[in-house]
């Protein structure tokens, strides 16, 4: 499983754990996320996340 972090405030979602707050159960993979995800710490877009390396 992947992480993929937020470029504006650094809120890591982390594909093992989903992002609950928003719906989204753990061991959902990034491509399967919604396309109008938001960051829920910072509000901004699913384009403003990157891979973790």
């Amino acid at each position: 499983m992947k992480k993929y972090v937020c470029t504006v405030c650094g809120y890591v979602y982390d594909e093992a754990q989903g992002c609950p707050e928003a719906g989204i159960p753990a061991g959902t993979k990034w491509e399967d996320v919604p396309e109008d995800f938001h960051c829920p710490m910072c509000g901004v877009g699913k384009e403003d996340f990157v891979e973790q390396k």
